[in-house]
């Protein structure tokens, strides 16, 4: 089984990815190719540069480009004989396209207010995360634009085939998608 996770910044992805990893899954996260490319550049991992920067990767090389060298990774590791994996950071259309090639792919949107994800990024405190909420809402903006190569989460979470609701706490979250997957098998 492979899931694939998206949603808006702070919406809860990660506590589903690590959900996920606790049950065997193996993680990869599509910023990760991102971070890499970045490192190469020497560029600081701020969250406005890995946007740029994955924007101009898939205007450079298709949108499905970091989709691309995750499903790399997965054909090595369903080599090792590895079946369940977790796929994080889906941000764009052409990357749906591209994960769906895996049979077995299902996409997660997972779904969460604004006001509650500010709060939580207020919380976490991770390097280029938004200030104030003004600036968390520009972020916001700037991930849901109608350019091929950019960040369309909208309609990324259009493209769900399950929306899990993470308003409330991680354990309900979890046990809503434990129910969705257990109603698949």
């Amino acid at each position: 089984m492979i899931i694939g996770l998206t949603g808006k910044n702070a919406a809860g992805k990660g506590e589903i990815a690590n959900h996920l990893k606790s049950k065997g899954f193996v993680y990869f996260s599509l910023s990760d190719a991102l971070r890499e490319e970045a490192t190469k550049r020497g560029l600081e991992h701020s969250r406005d540069n890995l946007i740029n920067l994955g924007n101009e990767m898939r205007e450079t090389f298709g949108n499905g480009i970091l989709a691309k060298k995750i499903n790399e990774k997965i054909k090595k590791e369903k080599n090792l004989g590895k079946k369940d994996f977790a796929i994080d950071s889906i941000r764009n259309p052409g990357e749906i396209k591209e994960l769906r090639k895996n049979e077995g792919f299902l996409l997660v949107g997972v779904v969460a207010d604004q006001k509650i994800r500010f709060q939580r990024l207020m919380k976490r405190g991770r390097l280029g995360d938004s200030a104030n909420f003004e600036e968390f809402k520009k972020h916001e903006d700037m991930e849901n634009n109608d350019e091929a190569s950019g960040q369309q989460l909208d309609k990324c979470l259009k493209m769900a085939d399950k929306h899990i609701n993470s308003n409330g706490t991680i354990e309900e979250a979890n046990k809503e998608f434990d129910e969705w997957v257990g109603g698949l098998k």
